[in-house]
């Protein structure tokens, strides 16, 4: 029997990589599966041998780098020693797993990389360490298989996951019904993030937002994103006060029945992009992180949807100019300004139909499979 391991570090990591195992056992009864992940995985049948909650945290404390530290140390010993698999597949999250590549490498065990780390947004440098850890990156957008192969890295294009798993647009009658929103009413939606770090950083000025925004304008009512990975207790602290209405577990059917949404940057702008809802992004982070982002970038643009079109359509409002003013002004041009709204909508579909229409896990099944020839 094969041996896999799969490594993740977040939420959307964790139903990647729920989606690939799912296509591997559809193919193949021949393989054992472990990794470090969360609940889908873990609804796969996949043994994990760490939860990847605490992989969420970002900085530079002593404490977040000693327990990613540890946590590498025990992996690639129980890997090495114990497990011994036929191959290790990283998806996304790539300082951790950047890092583990080398000492993968190191003790000769065959590495695949999905949805590798964006070299072309920055820090380009790391490809380099690709080129010599990684056995095949299986990409996710066109032009990334150009820029791999470039530097002789094996590369195979999978297609963008979005393009396959993410479902229909909800029915918005039925969705308003269900949480009892007005169907009057156009609903502007927040996505804080899916990391603790984001939501002290944004959660504040995206709550004034929504204050402003209420007292302007009785036609809106309001939601907010709770991310599965994260607790209530997280979430009530930024809350208390606030009557805007929580939705958990049902990303993708708030995406898709939104009138606007203010988003931290992330993959969920394109999920929104694909549902072709207009949407602003709000990003920041610790001014040191964001220097160094400065000094490391290869683009200026930030979100996927303008990176992937190579223009601006998303407006993106980043570190000092996150503020409640700035925030309501765009959502109230996506509101209120027909033709604006109408040309941004126009501008998401030309996007939509950019994408490929490959069913990207059973790309990457495929792959794993036939280099482990099954």
């Amino acid at each position: 029997m094969k041996k896999i391991f799969i490594i993740t570090g977040d939420y959307s990591g964790d139903i990647h990589a729920a989606n690939v195992v799912k296509a591997i056992k559809a193919n193949s009864s021949d393989v054992l599966i472990e990794g470090i992940g969360g609940e889908n995985l873990k609804a796969q049948g996949v043994k994990l041998f760490s939860d990847q909650k605490k992989m969420g945290a970002v900085g530079l404390s002593f404490k977040i780098i000693l327990e990613h530290l540890t946590l590498g140390k025990r992996l690639v010993d129980y890997l090495r020693d114990d497990y011994k698999p036929d191959l290790v597949l990283l998806i996304d999250y790539g300082v951790f797993n950047l890092s583990v590549s080398k000492f993968l490498k190191k003790e000769g065990i065959k590495v695949f990389y999905y949805i590798p780390p964006q070299v072309w947004a920055s820090r380009k440098w790391r490809i380099n360490t690709i080129k010599k850890n990684v056995d095949e990156v299986l990409c996710i957008f066109p032009f990334e298989k150009t820029l791999y192969e470039s530097y002789g890295i094996k590369t195979h294009y999978v297609g963008h996951p979005l393009i396959s798993q993410l479902p229909k647009k909800a029915d918005r009658k039925e969705f308003f019904n269900r949480h009892g929103l007005n169907f009057d009413k156009k609903l502007v939606s927040v996505f804080p993030g899916s990391r603790v770090f984001e939501l002290k950083q944004l959660m504040g000025v995206f709550i004034k937002t929504v204050e402003l925004l209420q007292k302007k304008h009785p036609d809106l009512q309001f939601c907010l994103s709770h991310a599965p990975n994260l607790s209530d207790e997280i979430y009530n602290k930024y809350l208390k006060k606030s009557n805007i209405k929580i939705i958990k577990g049902e990303n993708q059917q708030l995406l898709s029945v939104s009138d606007a949404l203010i988003l931290a940057s992330g993959t969920v702008a394109l999920e929104a992009a694909l549902y072709n809802t207009p949407m602003i992004i709000a990003y920041r982070g610790p001014w040191l992180f964001y220097f160094i982002y400065l000094l490391v970038r290869c683009i200026k643009k930030v979100s996927l949807p303008n990176i992937i079109a190579d223009k601006n359509i998303v407006p993106e409002i980043i570190q000092w100019q996150v503020r409640a003013s700035n925030i309501s002004y765009e959502i109230e041009k996506i509101l209120y300004d027909g033709k604006y709204r109408q040309e941004y909508i126009q501008s998401l579909k030309d996007l939509s139909a950019i994408m490929s229409d490959k069913n990207s896990s059973q790309e990457v099944a495929k792959e794993i499979l036939a280099e482990l020839g099954l």
